[in-house]
Protein backbone atom coordinates (compact mmCIF):
# COMPACT_ATOMS: atom_id res chain seq x y z
CA UNK A 1 0.00 0.00 0.00
CA UNK A 2 1.33 3.84 -0.38
CA UNK A 3 1.93 4.89 3.30
CA UNK A 4 2.24 8.62 4.37
CA UNK A 5 4.66 10.13 7.32
CA UNK A 6 1.75 12.24 8.47
CA UNK A 7 0.47 10.99 11.90
CA UNK A 8 -3.09 10.70 11.17
CA UNK A 9 -2.37 8.01 8.72
CA UNK A 10 -0.90 6.25 11.17
CA UNK A 11 -3.81 6.36 13.86
CA UNK A 12 -6.16 5.45 10.49
CA UNK A 13 -4.53 2.57 10.48
CA UNK A 14 -4.81 1.45 13.40
CA UNK A 15 -8.85 2.39 13.04
CA UNK A 16 -8.65 0.26 10.22
CA UNK A 17 -6.80 -2.66 11.84
CA UNK A 18 -9.34 -5.80 12.06
CA UNK A 19 -6.96 -7.50 14.95
CA UNK A 20 -6.65 -4.13 17.27
CA UNK A 21 -8.64 -5.30 19.82
CA UNK A 22 -6.57 -7.89 20.56
CA UNK A 23 -4.20 -5.90 22.43
CA UNK A 24 -6.93 -5.33 25.00
CA UNK A 25 -6.07 -9.29 25.61
CA UNK A 26 -2.63 -8.41 27.21
CA UNK A 27 -0.85 -6.88 30.28
CA UNK A 28 0.92 -3.64 28.62
CA UNK A 29 3.68 -2.30 31.10
CA UNK A 30 4.24 1.11 32.07
CA UNK A 31 6.94 3.37 32.44
CA UNK A 32 7.37 6.08 34.93
CA UNK A 33 5.13 8.27 34.09
CA UNK A 34 2.85 5.55 34.53
CA UNK A 35 1.98 5.81 30.88
CA UNK A 36 1.63 2.83 28.85
CA UNK A 37 5.21 1.48 27.11
CA UNK A 38 5.98 0.92 23.24
CA UNK A 39 6.59 -2.22 23.69
CA UNK A 40 8.94 -3.52 21.14
CA UNK A 41 10.81 -6.69 22.71
CA UNK A 42 8.08 -9.16 21.54
CA UNK A 43 11.09 -10.99 19.63
CA UNK A 44 12.97 -11.42 23.45
CA UNK A 45 9.45 -12.13 25.80
CA UNK A 46 6.57 -11.39 24.38
CA UNK A 47 4.08 -9.77 26.95
CA UNK A 48 1.42 -11.65 29.34
CA UNK A 49 -2.19 -12.66 27.87
CA UNK A 50 -4.94 -11.18 30.60
CA UNK A 51 -6.02 -14.82 30.49
CA UNK A 52 -2.82 -16.68 31.72
CA UNK A 53 -3.31 -15.73 35.43
CA UNK A 54 -6.51 -17.46 35.39
CA UNK A 55 -5.09 -20.61 33.72
CA UNK A 56 -2.50 -21.13 36.33
CA UNK A 57 -4.63 -20.54 38.91
CA UNK A 58 -6.64 -23.28 38.04
CA UNK A 59 -4.08 -25.67 37.88
CA UNK A 60 -2.42 -24.17 41.18
CA UNK A 61 -6.65 -24.65 42.80
CA UNK A 62 -6.76 -27.93 41.61
CA UNK A 63 -3.39 -28.99 42.81
CA UNK A 64 -4.53 -27.30 46.08
CA UNK A 65 -8.08 -29.55 46.39
CA UNK A 66 -7.10 -32.83 44.51
CA UNK A 67 -3.36 -33.61 44.71
CA UNK A 68 -2.79 -36.43 43.36
CA UNK A 69 -6.10 -37.17 42.21
CA UNK A 70 -5.67 -33.92 39.65
CA UNK A 71 -3.66 -36.21 37.25
CA UNK A 72 -7.28 -37.54 36.21
CA UNK A 73 -9.80 -35.39 38.12
CA UNK A 74 -8.39 -31.64 37.47
CA UNK A 75 -10.30 -29.45 35.20
CA UNK A 76 -7.53 -30.16 32.55
CA UNK A 77 -6.26 -33.52 33.31
CA UNK A 78 -2.96 -33.58 33.98
CA UNK A 79 -1.76 -36.98 32.73
CA UNK A 80 -3.06 -35.73 29.25
CA UNK A 81 -2.58 -32.20 29.89
CA UNK A 82 0.33 -32.25 26.87
CA UNK A 83 -1.89 -33.61 24.59
CA UNK A 84 -4.24 -30.51 24.57
CA UNK A 85 -1.58 -28.15 23.03
CA UNK A 86 -0.83 -30.40 20.43
CA UNK A 87 -3.21 -29.63 17.91
CA UNK A 88 -3.03 -25.30 18.48
CA UNK A 89 0.97 -25.74 18.40
CA UNK A 90 0.77 -27.97 15.28
CA UNK A 91 -1.31 -25.18 13.11
CA UNK A 92 0.93 -22.81 14.74
CA UNK A 93 3.80 -24.55 12.77
CA UNK A 94 2.19 -26.27 9.92
CA UNK A 95 2.40 -29.86 11.18
CA UNK A 96 0.46 -32.93 11.70
CA UNK A 97 -0.28 -33.10 15.37
CA UNK A 98 0.98 -35.94 16.07
CA UNK A 99 4.39 -34.72 14.85
CA UNK A 100 4.61 -31.86 17.41
CA UNK A 101 5.54 -32.07 21.48
CA UNK A 102 5.42 -29.47 24.10
CA UNK A 103 8.18 -30.16 26.39
CA UNK A 104 11.39 -28.93 28.15
CA UNK A 105 13.30 -25.88 26.90
CA UNK A 106 14.11 -25.02 23.37
CA UNK A 107 17.96 -26.23 24.24
CA UNK A 108 17.36 -29.52 25.72
CA UNK A 109 15.25 -30.33 22.79
CA UNK A 110 17.50 -29.33 20.53
CA UNK A 111 20.38 -31.99 22.58
CA UNK A 112 17.28 -34.69 22.54
CA UNK A 113 16.37 -34.31 18.66
CA UNK A 114 20.39 -34.38 17.82
CA UNK A 115 20.50 -37.27 19.71
CA UNK A 116 18.39 -38.94 16.95
CA UNK A 117 18.95 -36.83 14.36
CA UNK A 118 22.89 -36.49 14.18
CA UNK A 119 24.82 -39.31 14.04
CA UNK A 120 28.18 -38.70 12.54
CA UNK A 121 30.15 -40.94 10.82
CA UNK A 122 33.92 -41.01 9.25
CA UNK A 123 32.79 -39.07 6.22
CA UNK A 124 29.88 -37.42 7.07
CA UNK A 125 30.32 -35.83 10.47
CA UNK A 126 30.20 -32.09 9.49
CA UNK A 127 26.97 -29.97 11.28
CA UNK A 128 26.46 -26.43 8.15
CA UNK A 129 25.11 -23.58 10.83
CA UNK A 130 24.64 -19.72 9.85
CA UNK A 131 26.78 -16.94 11.49
CA UNK A 132 25.89 -14.89 13.84
CA UNK A 133 23.95 -17.92 15.22
CA UNK A 134 22.20 -17.89 19.11
CA UNK A 135 25.19 -18.80 21.45
CA UNK A 136 23.01 -21.22 23.13
CA UNK A 137 22.69 -23.45 19.58
CA UNK A 138 26.21 -22.94 19.10
CA UNK A 139 27.29 -24.42 22.44
CA UNK A 140 24.96 -27.19 21.87
CA UNK A 141 26.05 -27.92 18.99
CA UNK A 142 29.85 -27.89 19.62
CA UNK A 143 29.54 -30.04 22.77
CA UNK A 144 27.36 -32.52 20.18
CA UNK A 145 30.40 -32.48 17.98
CA UNK A 146 32.79 -32.98 20.76
CA UNK A 147 30.50 -35.67 22.33
CA UNK A 148 30.93 -37.63 19.69
CA UNK A 149 34.95 -37.62 19.25
CA UNK A 150 35.24 -34.95 16.53
CA UNK A 151 36.99 -31.38 16.92
CA UNK A 152 34.01 -28.78 16.19
CA UNK A 153 37.04 -26.64 14.77
CA UNK A 154 36.62 -28.98 12.12
CA UNK A 155 33.45 -30.55 11.63
CA UNK A 156 30.98 -27.39 12.61
CA UNK A 157 30.68 -25.31 8.81
CA UNK A 158 29.58 -21.59 9.40
CA UNK A 159 27.75 -20.27 6.34
CA UNK A 160 29.16 -16.77 6.89
CA UNK A 161 27.65 -13.24 5.39
CA UNK A 162 29.84 -11.54 3.19
CA UNK A 163 32.97 -8.82 3.66
CA UNK A 164 30.89 -5.53 4.40
CA UNK A 165 27.28 -7.00 4.88
CA UNK A 166 25.75 -9.02 8.00
CA UNK A 167 23.28 -10.81 5.78
CA UNK A 168 23.51 -14.14 4.64
CA UNK A 169 22.87 -14.90 0.61
CA UNK A 170 20.90 -17.14 -0.57
CA UNK A 171 23.00 -18.63 -3.12
CA UNK A 172 25.82 -18.79 -0.68
CA UNK A 173 24.54 -21.31 1.86
CA UNK A 174 23.44 -23.01 -1.36
CA UNK A 175 26.51 -23.35 -2.36
CA UNK A 176 28.03 -24.91 0.70
CA UNK A 177 25.48 -27.39 0.72
CA UNK A 178 26.11 -27.67 -3.06
CA UNK A 179 30.17 -28.31 -2.70
CA UNK A 180 30.33 -29.90 1.20
CA UNK A 181 27.22 -31.28 1.18
CA UNK A 182 28.63 -35.04 0.95
CA UNK A 183 30.38 -34.49 4.17
CA UNK A 184 27.42 -32.76 6.23
CA UNK A 185 25.57 -35.25 8.47
CA UNK A 186 23.53 -31.97 10.05
CA UNK A 187 22.22 -28.95 8.45
CA UNK A 188 20.59 -26.59 11.72
CA UNK A 189 19.69 -23.37 10.59
CA UNK A 190 17.40 -20.31 12.50
CA UNK A 191 14.13 -19.83 10.88
CA UNK A 192 14.62 -16.41 11.71
CA UNK A 193 18.15 -15.40 12.63
CA UNK A 194 18.03 -13.39 16.12
CA UNK A 195 21.02 -10.87 14.59
CA UNK A 196 19.52 -9.48 11.76
CA UNK A 197 16.19 -10.27 11.84
CA UNK A 198 16.27 -12.44 8.52
CA UNK A 199 14.15 -14.85 7.30
CA UNK A 200 15.76 -17.72 5.61
CA UNK A 201 13.83 -20.26 2.72
CA UNK A 202 13.56 -23.07 5.09
CA UNK A 203 11.76 -25.27 2.16
CA UNK A 204 14.46 -24.71 -0.09
CA UNK A 205 17.09 -25.20 2.19
CA UNK A 206 15.46 -28.18 3.44
CA UNK A 207 15.27 -29.80 -0.30
CA UNK A 208 18.83 -28.75 -1.00
CA UNK A 209 20.50 -30.38 2.04
CA UNK A 210 18.02 -33.48 1.93
CA UNK A 211 19.34 -34.44 -1.83
CA UNK A 212 23.03 -34.19 -0.94
CA UNK A 213 21.96 -36.65 1.69
CA UNK A 214 21.91 -34.53 4.56
CA UNK A 215 19.61 -33.96 7.62
CA UNK A 216 17.85 -30.68 8.79
CA UNK A 217 17.05 -29.28 11.63
CA UNK A 218 15.35 -25.54 12.06
CA UNK A 219 15.92 -23.65 15.22
CA UNK A 220 12.45 -21.63 15.47
CA UNK A 221 12.83 -19.88 18.42
CA UNK A 222 12.63 -16.44 16.32
CA UNK A 223 9.93 -17.81 13.57
CA UNK A 224 7.31 -19.39 15.80
CA UNK A 225 4.42 -17.04 15.97
CA UNK A 226 6.17 -14.62 13.91
CA UNK A 227 5.86 -15.59 10.51
CA UNK A 228 3.67 -18.73 8.67
CA UNK A 229 5.43 -22.19 8.93
CA UNK A 230 4.93 -25.68 6.67
CA UNK A 231 7.08 -27.90 8.54
CA UNK A 232 5.39 -31.26 7.21
CA UNK A 233 5.08 -29.93 3.54
CA UNK A 234 8.55 -28.57 3.83
CA UNK A 235 9.58 -31.81 4.80
CA UNK A 236 12.08 -31.12 7.37
CA UNK A 237 13.17 -33.94 10.02
CA UNK A 238 13.01 -31.96 13.03
CA UNK A 239 12.43 -28.35 14.14
CA UNK A 240 12.72 -27.24 18.06
CA UNK A 241 11.10 -23.87 19.24
CA UNK A 242 10.47 -21.71 22.80
CA UNK A 243 7.18 -20.40 23.63
CA UNK A 244 8.25 -17.27 25.41
CA UNK A 245 8.90 -14.67 23.01
CA UNK A 246 6.52 -14.72 20.18
CA UNK A 247 4.10 -16.96 21.95
CA UNK A 248 3.98 -14.65 24.31
CA UNK A 249 3.99 -18.10 27.20
CA UNK A 250 6.37 -16.55 30.15
CA UNK A 251 9.90 -16.92 30.93
CA UNK A 252 10.92 -20.64 31.37
CA UNK A 253 6.89 -21.94 29.91
CA UNK A 254 7.13 -25.48 27.79
CA UNK A 255 9.10 -25.46 24.13
CA UNK A 256 8.00 -27.02 21.33
CA UNK A 257 9.78 -29.66 18.90
CA UNK A 258 8.38 -31.02 15.56
CA UNK A 259 9.85 -34.57 14.16
CA UNK A 260 8.78 -35.52 10.80
CA UNK A 261 5.63 -38.00 10.65
CA UNK A 262 8.24 -40.53 9.09
CA UNK A 263 10.40 -40.31 11.81
CA UNK A 264 7.77 -39.96 14.38
CA UNK A 265 6.65 -42.87 13.51
CA UNK A 266 9.92 -45.36 13.32
CA UNK A 267 10.09 -47.03 16.87
CA UNK A 268 13.94 -48.00 15.66
CA UNK A 269 15.14 -44.53 16.04
CA UNK A 270 18.06 -43.96 18.48
CA UNK A 271 17.19 -41.42 21.59
CA UNK A 272 17.17 -41.23 24.84
CA UNK A 273 14.32 -42.81 26.84
CA UNK A 274 12.18 -41.48 29.41
CA UNK A 275 8.28 -42.89 31.12
CA UNK A 276 6.68 -40.25 29.55
CA UNK A 277 7.98 -41.41 25.99
CA UNK A 278 6.86 -44.90 26.67
CA UNK A 279 3.63 -46.15 25.65
CA UNK A 280 0.79 -44.66 27.30
CA UNK A 281 -1.07 -48.12 26.96
CA UNK A 282 1.68 -49.94 29.77
CA UNK A 283 3.20 -46.61 31.27
CA UNK A 284 1.53 -47.36 34.59
CA UNK A 285 2.84 -50.64 34.47
CA UNK A 286 6.28 -49.22 35.68
CA UNK A 287 8.56 -52.13 37.12
CA UNK A 288 6.88 -55.08 34.53
CA UNK A 289 7.08 -53.07 31.91
CA UNK A 290 11.01 -53.06 31.90
CA UNK A 291 11.66 -52.09 28.18
CA UNK A 292 11.09 -48.71 26.30
CA UNK A 293 8.27 -48.88 23.88
CA UNK A 294 8.18 -45.50 21.73
CA UNK A 295 4.74 -44.02 21.18
CA UNK A 296 4.90 -44.01 17.19
CA UNK A 297 4.17 -40.01 17.51
CA UNK A 298 6.89 -36.97 18.59
CA UNK A 299 5.80 -38.05 22.31
CA UNK A 300 8.38 -40.33 22.07
CA UNK A 301 11.08 -38.38 23.01
CA UNK A 302 9.43 -36.78 25.59
CA UNK A 303 11.50 -37.64 28.76
CA UNK A 304 9.15 -36.71 32.23
CA UNK A 305 6.16 -36.22 33.01
CA UNK A 306 4.74 -32.43 31.92
CA UNK A 307 5.26 -29.55 33.70
CA UNK A 308 1.67 -28.46 34.25
CA UNK A 309 2.74 -24.76 35.47
CA UNK A 310 5.17 -24.02 32.37
CA UNK A 311 2.14 -25.59 30.17
CA UNK A 312 -0.96 -23.71 31.48
CA UNK A 313 0.15 -20.27 30.07
CA UNK A 314 1.18 -21.93 26.88
CA UNK A 315 -2.56 -22.42 26.51
CA UNK A 316 -4.17 -19.20 26.88
CA UNK A 317 -1.66 -17.96 24.93
CA UNK A 318 -2.04 -20.51 21.79
CA UNK A 319 -5.60 -19.85 22.51
CA UNK A 320 -5.40 -16.44 21.27
CA UNK A 321 -3.34 -17.11 18.38
CA UNK A 322 -6.38 -19.50 17.06
CA UNK A 323 -8.77 -16.58 17.50
CA UNK A 324 -6.79 -14.13 15.70
CA UNK A 325 -6.94 -16.27 12.68
CA UNK A 326 -4.15 -18.05 12.75
CA UNK A 327 -0.74 -16.95 11.15
CA UNK A 328 -2.36 -15.92 7.98
CA UNK A 329 -4.53 -12.82 9.41
CA UNK A 330 -1.14 -12.32 11.60
CA UNK A 331 1.34 -12.13 9.27
CA UNK A 332 -0.84 -9.86 6.87
CA UNK A 333 -0.32 -7.27 9.85
CA UNK A 334 2.80 -7.98 10.32
CA UNK A 335 4.07 -7.06 6.92
CA UNK A 336 1.97 -4.08 6.89
CA UNK A 337 3.81 -2.79 10.23
CA UNK A 338 7.02 -3.40 9.44
CA UNK A 339 6.55 -2.27 5.54
CA UNK A 340 5.49 1.23 7.61
CA UNK A 341 8.48 1.30 9.92
CA UNK A 342 10.66 0.88 6.59
CA UNK A 343 8.90 3.69 4.85
CA UNK A 344 9.08 5.82 8.00
CA UNK A 345 12.98 4.69 7.95
CA UNK A 346 13.69 5.73 4.45
CA UNK A 347 11.95 8.97 5.02
CA UNK A 348 14.25 10.09 8.18
CA UNK A 349 17.27 9.38 5.61
CA UNK A 350 19.74 9.20 8.22
CA UNK A 351 22.94 8.54 7.64
CA UNK A 352 23.54 7.47 11.53
CA UNK A 353 21.74 4.08 10.89
CA UNK A 354 20.79 1.45 8.53
CA UNK A 355 18.54 -0.87 8.39
CA UNK A 356 20.29 -5.04 8.21
CA UNK A 357 17.41 -6.55 8.10
CA UNK A 358 16.57 -7.77 4.54
CA UNK A 359 13.80 -5.13 2.99
CA UNK A 360 11.74 -7.73 0.87
CA UNK A 361 8.51 -8.94 2.77
CA UNK A 362 10.03 -12.74 2.07
CA UNK A 363 13.19 -11.83 3.91
CA UNK A 364 12.02 -10.66 7.56
CA UNK A 365 9.32 -11.48 10.43
CA UNK A 366 8.57 -8.81 12.29
CA UNK A 367 11.67 -7.55 13.57
CA UNK A 368 14.01 -5.01 11.96
CA UNK A 369 17.92 -4.82 13.24
CA UNK A 370 19.08 -1.21 12.84
CA UNK A 371 22.62 -0.57 12.93
CA UNK A 372 23.89 2.36 14.63
CA UNK A 373 26.61 3.87 12.95
CA UNK A 374 27.48 6.45 15.31
CA UNK A 375 26.77 6.60 19.44
CA UNK A 376 24.23 3.60 18.71
CA UNK A 377 24.16 3.40 22.97
CA UNK A 378 23.12 6.78 23.44
CA UNK A 379 20.31 6.23 20.87
CA UNK A 380 19.19 3.43 22.57
CA UNK A 381 19.10 5.06 25.90
CA UNK A 382 16.93 8.02 23.92
CA UNK A 383 14.78 5.34 23.24
CA UNK A 384 13.70 3.78 26.75
CA UNK A 385 13.60 7.10 28.19
CA UNK A 386 10.90 8.22 25.83
CA UNK A 387 9.41 4.59 26.71
CA UNK A 388 10.38 3.15 23.79
CA UNK A 389 11.05 -0.61 24.76
CA UNK A 390 13.43 -2.68 22.69
CA UNK A 391 16.83 -3.80 23.07
CA UNK A 392 20.24 -3.78 22.31
CA UNK A 393 22.84 -5.90 21.26
CA UNK A 394 26.68 -5.42 21.02
CA UNK A 395 28.34 -3.53 19.43
CA UNK A 396 25.26 -1.14 18.07
CA UNK A 397 22.51 -2.90 16.79
CA UNK A 398 18.95 -2.00 18.24
CA UNK A 399 16.54 -4.64 17.45
CA UNK A 400 12.51 -3.37 17.09
CA UNK A 401 10.08 -5.91 17.28
CA UNK A 402 6.35 -4.41 16.60
CA UNK A 403 4.03 -7.49 16.88
CA UNK A 404 0.72 -7.69 14.89
CA UNK A 405 -1.12 -9.12 18.49
CA UNK A 406 -0.70 -5.96 20.62
CA UNK A 407 1.51 -3.06 18.74
CA UNK A 408 0.11 -0.50 16.79
CA UNK A 409 0.85 1.58 13.96
CA UNK A 410 0.69 5.06 15.81
CA UNK A 411 3.31 3.18 18.35
CA UNK A 412 5.74 2.35 15.09
CA UNK A 413 5.23 6.27 14.06
CA UNK A 414 6.49 7.96 17.35
CA UNK A 415 9.60 5.28 17.57
CA UNK A 416 10.67 6.66 13.89
CA UNK A 417 10.06 10.26 15.18
CA UNK A 418 12.62 9.39 17.64
CA UNK A 419 15.26 7.68 15.27
CA UNK A 420 14.31 10.23 13.00
CA UNK A 421 15.89 12.82 15.53
CA UNK A 422 18.70 11.32 16.21
CA UNK A 423 22.06 13.32 14.53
Amino acid sequence: MTFSADEEFARQLDREDALAGFRDRFHIPTGANGKPLIYFVGNSLGLMPKATRQAVDQELDDWSRLAVDAHFDAATPWYSYHETLREPAARLVGALPNEVVCMNSLTVNLHLLMVTFYRPTKGRAKILMEEPAFPSDTYAIKSQIAHHGYDPEESLILAKPRSGELALHQEDIEGIIEKQGDEIALVLFAGVNFFTGQLFDISRLTSLAQKQGCMVGIDLAHAAGNVPLALHDWNVDFAVWCSYKYLNSGPGAAAGAFVHERHARNRELPRFAGWWGNDPATRFRMQLEPDFVPVPSADAWQLSNPSILAMAPLRSSLAIFDEAGGMSALRAKSLRLTGYFQFLLQQASSEVFTVITPPEPNEHGCQLSILVHERGKELFERLEAAGVKCDFREPNVIRVAPTPLYNTFHEVWRCAQILARHR
